[in-house]
């Protein structure tokens, strides 16, 4: 039997209907008359629009980044002003205030009031409400330049600026300079505060008597765990110049003896025991499938009969490619010349290879933000 008469018939009729209707749309006639059709228009439009707003977005991103430069959103928090009183402020000439202050109210970040004075608007008040948003914001520099010429990055005819930025996860752990370990920890701080909200939002750790954070960071997820279950021993595990960071953090909030630190690279060495959790918050990833693979048959090890983990971090869509799961980060992690999306499907394959049982996706409210995935190690037969 040939592989064509394989092809279940309602597959091959879709596949034909497709071929037809797309044949149609990209016709120029078809265009002309589907935009002045009553019954058309409106969808019609609606295409027209969004293709725009794909190709006008890098505007629209810069215009946010500016705004952030500028302390714009700071500057109106309180009080309206005029697009001259912002100019004497930011140093820009009147006019180029003007243009900025008009684009960013068409995006909703400003609101153009009378006599020409502009306040905040919703999505501009929010960027202040968000932890770590405006570092983000100032962040995407170093990765809209490696998309200047996204045909030469999927090459691989590029030398991305996000690969020296994030230079661990390539399993380069030697000799970082403590200046780079800071930035990228500080960044790290400022997204993770968001990731641990929604984490915990969703995850009931109530069963938990000791926490070990995997790649912690300077100690974000850790902190907002500490806040949540003041009983819960915890534990971070990360790179020596990192914990030096999440040192300071803890000792800022008055949890230097309750949580411990360790330096080391859990790519390198064994992971330590002990704990009967195990949380890996942003760090899958960061890296290829079989340094992956030999991370979680590490947890595994290390974590006792019973022990939970848990994984937070964005992910594929899967079947359902989603924006922020496959465009964002897809292209993000290749950027950074390592690591990919995984769908949930993809974690529970190496998941279930590692030993791992009862393996669970959580909803989030926010999956741009974090996507969520709990699993155990098995009891012993007949406990």
């Amino acid at each position: 039997m040939s592989d064509r008469l394989r092809v279940p018939l309602w597959s091959g009729l879709s596949d034909r209907v497709a071929g037809w209707r797309n044949r149609k749309i990209a016709s120029f006639e078809f265009q002309k008359w589907a935009s002045g059709n009553p019954l058309t228009r409106r969808i019609a439009r609606g295409d027209a629009d969004r293709l725009y707003d794909l190709v006008a977005g890098f505007v629209y991103s810069q215009t946010l980044l500016a705004c952030v430069e500028l302390r714009l959103f700071h500057l109106l928090k309180d009080r309206a002003e005029s697009a001259q009183s912002l100019a004497v402020s930011t140093g820009l000439a009147p006019d180029r205030m003007l243009t900025l202050c008009k684009a960013a109210a068409a995006l909703g970040l400003l609101k153009r009031g009378r006599k020409d004075r502009f306040r905040l608007g919703r999505l501009g008040a929010a960027v202040l409400g968000v932890p770590g948003l405006e570092d983000m914001i100032r962040h995407h520099r170093l990765f809209y330049n490696d998309l200047a010429d996204p045909v030469a990055l999927l090459k691989d005819r590029t030398e991305p600026s996000l690969a020296g930025f994030w230079p661990y996860v390539g399993g380069k752990t030697d000799d970082i300079p403590d200046d780079v370990a800071v930035t990228y920890s500080d960044l790290m701080a400022s997204s993770q505060l968001l990731v641990a909200e929604e984490t915990l939002r969703h995850v009931r750790l109530d069963d938990t008597k000791h926490l070990m954070d995997l790649g912690g960071g300077s100690g974000a997820f850790l902190g907002q765990v500490s806040a949540s279950y003041p009983d819960m021993a915890l534990t971070l595990v990360d790179l020596p110049p990192v914990v030096e960071t999440a040192h300071g953090h803890f000792r800022n909030l008055g949890l230097e003896t309750r949580i411990e630190c360790v330096g080391l690279s859990f790519l390198d060495t064994e992971i330590p025991r002990g704990a009967d959790a195990v949380s890996l918050v942003r760090v899958l990833y960061d890296h290829d499938d079989p340094v992956v693979q030999a991370l979680l048959r590490k947890v595994f090890e290390a974590l006792p009969p019973g022990g939970r983990l848990l994984i937070s971090e964005p992910m594929s869509g899967g079947m359902k490619p989603t924006k922020a799961g496959d465009a964002y980060f897809g292209f993000y992690t290749m950027a950074m010349t390592t690591g990919k999306p995984r769908s949930a499907a993809e974690h529970s394959v190496f998941l279930k290879a590692a030993g791992f049982v009862d393996i669970k996706k959580t909803r989030t409210s926010r999956p741009f933000v974090t996507s969520l995935i709990t699993a155990r190690k098995p009891e012993p037969r007949g406990t």
